[in-house]
């Protein structure tokens, strides 16, 4: 069995191109997350560093080929597993929806500790997830935020069917809802204004012309709805920090991942905006401002009033 492990990862290693998006994919774990998907138990590539490669038979080796082949033609790992890691879970993926990155992770980190503050004064504490995709940040807060209620929606009907899947998949469906449409459409009812402790969005960013120059590995086969964030990039954002307003209770929080160049001027936006007290930035390891959290003041506006 050497041999063949060998062989392909020498094959995997003559064609491999980095994916700036996924730098957790390499050759080798790539390899092993095939290899574990054709032996019936699927993994992403996070989950099989490391492991012992089950043995093949035939039948799973002309699997493991024909899966190395569509890697090497360009379809991400993540449709071939039916598996993403996204803070320290190995969730369902697939075309339905944008496949969770580590550059999220960032936000993620920040809305589960802003949420075990809030749960840590004995109350209950509501999360609202918005443009939710795949669930990763919902299900994620919800797994590691014991007692969290959290909130989620997606335009896309097939978006929510996934995240639905992984709540259900993590036994979380008790404590997380999905519900299709447009931004915070969804949740825009009495019982939710004024009321959440935190507000989270993941939204597309993308500027449409940028769009048709993103690699194929992402515009082929992930959705446009997903990334596409119209001209700027950054409509959906100027609704949602204007609509969540209208949500947040006193002393709560938005947060929101942003573009590449595009944190500095969101998070100066919302500085003069006398709804929030107190903006923060976050920067990834390379000192870009990849997500922003804002908390709400006691001031009253004609949103929430």
């Amino acid at each position: 069995m050497t041999t063949t492990v060998e062989q392909r990862l020498r094959t995997l290693q003559a064609h491999w191109k980095a994916a700036h998006d996924k730098p957790e994919e390499t050759p080798e774990n790539t390899l092993r997350a095939l290899w574990a998907t054709a032996a019936g138990t699927p993994l992403s590539a996070v989950a099989a560093d490391g492991i012992a490669l089950p043995a093949l038979d035939a039948d799973a080796m002309r699997r493991l080929d024909d899966l190395l082949s569509q890697r090497l033609a360009g379809v991400p790992l993540a449709h071939l597993t039916g598996r993403q890691h996204f803070l320290g879970i190995d969730l369902l993926a697939g075309p339905e929806a944008l496949i969770p990155r580590r550059e999220t992770e960032l936000l993620g980190h920040a809305a589960i500790e802003l949420a075990r503050i809030a749960g840590a004064e004995g109350r209950d504490v509501i999360a609202v997830d918005v443009c939710t995709g795949s669930g990763n940040l919902a299900v994620a807060l919800a797994n590691h935020v014991p007692g969290l209620r959290v909130f989620a929606a997606d335009l896309s009907e097939d978006a929510v069917a996934l995240a639905r899947r992984n709540a259900e998949r993590l036994a979380l469906a008790d404590r997380v809802t999905f519900r299709a449409g447009d931004l915070l459409a969804p949740y825009d009812e009495a019982a939710f204004h004024g009321t959440v402790d935190l507000l989270l969005c993941n939204p597309p960013y993308i500027s449409s012309s940028k769009v048709e120059a993103m690699p194929d590995a992402i515009s082929a086969h992930e959705p446009r709805l997903a990334f596409d964030g119209g001209p700027l990039g950054v409509s959906l954002l100027a609704r949602l920090m204007q609509d969540s307003r209208r949500f947040v209770r006193t002393g709560g929080w938005l947060a929101f991942e942003v573009g590449l160049g595009q944190g500095p001027a969101m998070a100066r936006r919302l500085r003069n905006d006398d709804a929030w007290d107190e903006v923060r930035e976050l920067a990834d390891d390379e000192g870009a401002v990849r997500a922003v959290l804002a908390r709400r003041s006691n001031h009253v506006t004609g949103d929430n009033g």
